[in-house]
């Protein structure tokens, strides 16, 4: 880990080496690096022109977008489908739904150790094609069980580019711009969620619930198609390898290798790969620290979903449609807390970078970033229960959604982007570990969520999520103030 702390231009980005300086241990192979100088070398990621670079994050995040669109554009169509499909099981009906953040826990673990095995490309364009043949899967289901696992495989292989697109951006973009190109990307995963049902809502009413599934099929299927013609390969020890197999065939010489060729056997490689977001989960402080801390805030985004109908369909006595477009509000307060973290994060780096200080990954938990976002969560939590209990102006427990959506983005955006620049050159399985819990919580959690409401009611139910976010929220101020001891201590210095 020691070689990931400081965010110059990553490692992995400027190898040192032209591509016929014989390697240092005298075995007389050549490695194969970036032009010197690595800067300029048109072949480097960081140095693509910035059109290309947006053009690729642009179309990466409009598909981060469509897959998490996915996962709760359904809701509103859940009772015509349990009526078609005969069936009145409410744990039933709550699975249809949330089986496709399960598949955004499990994909994980396979996606992103491919793609730094194989490269980010080559996993974008399968998965999002089987995308595409599994949504048609979800529209054609002839029972419930057809459509739970088309669902499921649905999310499985749509999670690609939300375990991926993080490395994609730390693969072209550097530290001191990298936090507002990780808020547009960021935009997918929870904006996704809160614009599905309101879309869905007309649909459903319109069309019935099948044309949520082909309309999804239709817009993934476009944008699928403009990935192919815009998407390079970014990730550098792939882009390096494929230099040194060309040089091997072209020259006949086969003494070429990668300066960042892992050592090991091929299965050895595979098997470290492919494990390797569990170890960084597992055996990494920071890793574990956040991935529990972003999980538990998440599986309460969810279980927060499953009171909007109830609560302004049955409570407040909106129609189907008007309950879908409750949860524009929460996406308001997403989009300002991402405009806030953006640009403050990456101001507060430029700052650093212009006062002549070592840029590291502990700047993205600055306490002006992480105090208002840890503060206003909670906040939100408990006026939306409250004012909702009361059945105050429905517009108040909107606010109250809104303060929280702005809390909720903000903590996502900051500490995915400290992983990411604190892990780099593995940015997709952390973001992988990352995911993991946070679907699994995701999916579970709003399960139980009838039960707790039934329970406490909206008040003190909402009051005792508000209690739990505060209490996790030191974790921040935690990891910017030992999180740099931690990663230098040769106790938890071991490579992944």
């Amino acid at each position: 880990m020691a070689d990931e702390s400081t965010l110059q231009l990553s490692e992995e980005h400027q190898t040192p080496k032209s591509e016929t300086t014989p390697d240092e241990d005298g075995n007389n192979n050549f490695t194969v690096g970036w032009e010197e100088p690595a800067d300029q070398d048109p072949e480097n990621p960081l140095n693509w022109s910035t059109g290309r670079k947006w053009s690729i994050i642009g179309i990466l995040s409009f598909i981060t977008f469509v897959t998490p669109l996915a996962s709760a554009m359904m809701a509103p169509g859940v009772p015509l489908i349990m009526a078609e499909f005969e069936t009145t099981n409410d744990e039933v009906a709550t699975f249809m739904v949330s089986v496709f953040v399960l598949g955004f826990a499990f994909g994980p673990l396979l996606m992103a150790p491919l793609s730094e095995l194989y490269g980010r490309t080559p996993v974008y364009h399968v998965c999002n094609t089987l995308f595409i043949i599994f949504s048609i899967g979800c529209a054609l289901s002839q029972n419930i069980g057809m459509l739970i696992a088309f669902r499921f495989l649905s999310g499985f292989v749509g999670v690609a580019t939300v375990t991926c697109g993080s490395g994609t951006i730390a693969d072209m973009v550097p530290p001191e711009k990298r936090g507002a190109a990780m808020s547009i990307w960021s935009v997918g995963p929870l904006l996704g969620p809160v614009v599905g049902p309101v879309c869905a809502g007309f649909l459903v009413e319109a069309k019935g619930w099948r044309w949520v599934f082909w309309v999804i099929t239709i817009v993934s299927g476009a944008v699928v198609l403009a990935s192919f013609v815009v998407f390079r390969e970014t990730y550098a020890p792939v882009i390096l390898e494929r230099k040194a197999s060309k040089l091997r065939k072209t020259t006949g010489i086969d003494k070429y290798r990668s300066a960042m060729r892992p050592t090991g056997t091929p299965k050895e490689i595979f098997i470290s790969a492919i494990t390797r977001p569990m170890r960084m989960l597992l055996f990494s402080p920071i890793v574990t620290m956040v991935c529990l801390y972003i999980a538990t805030l998440y599986g309460m985004l969810y279980l927060l979903f499953t009171t909007f109908t109830f609560v302004y369909h049955d409570m407040y006595g909106f129609s189907a449609v008007g309950a879908g477009l409750s949860f524009i509000a929460g996406g308001v307060g997403n989009l300002l807390g991402l405009m806030f973290v953006g640009y403050l994060s990456d101001k507060l780096i430029r700052d650093g970078q212009s006062e002549g200080k070592a840029v590291e990954p502990e700047q993205r938990l600055d306490l002006r970033l992480t105090v208002p976002t840890a503060l206003t969560l909670p906040i939100g939590l408990i006026m939306y229960g409250w004012t909702a209990d009361k059945q105050l102006h429905w517009i108040v427990p909107m606010i109250g959604t809104s303060i929280m959506g702005f809390g909720m983005i903000g903590i996502f955006m900051i500490s995915q982007t400290y992983l990411v620049d604190a892990f780099t050159r593995h940015a997709a399985s952390v973001t992988a570990a990352n995911a993991i819990l946070r679907s699994l919580l995701g999916a579970l959690l709003p399960l139980c969520g009838l039960k707790l409401y039934d329970a406490l009611g909206l008040g003190w139910g909402n009051t005792l999520l508000g209690l739990i976010s505060l209490a996790l929220a030191p974790v921040p101020w935690l990891l910017n103030r030992f999180g740099g001891r931690i990663r230098e201590n040769p106790r938890f210095q071991q490579e992944f």
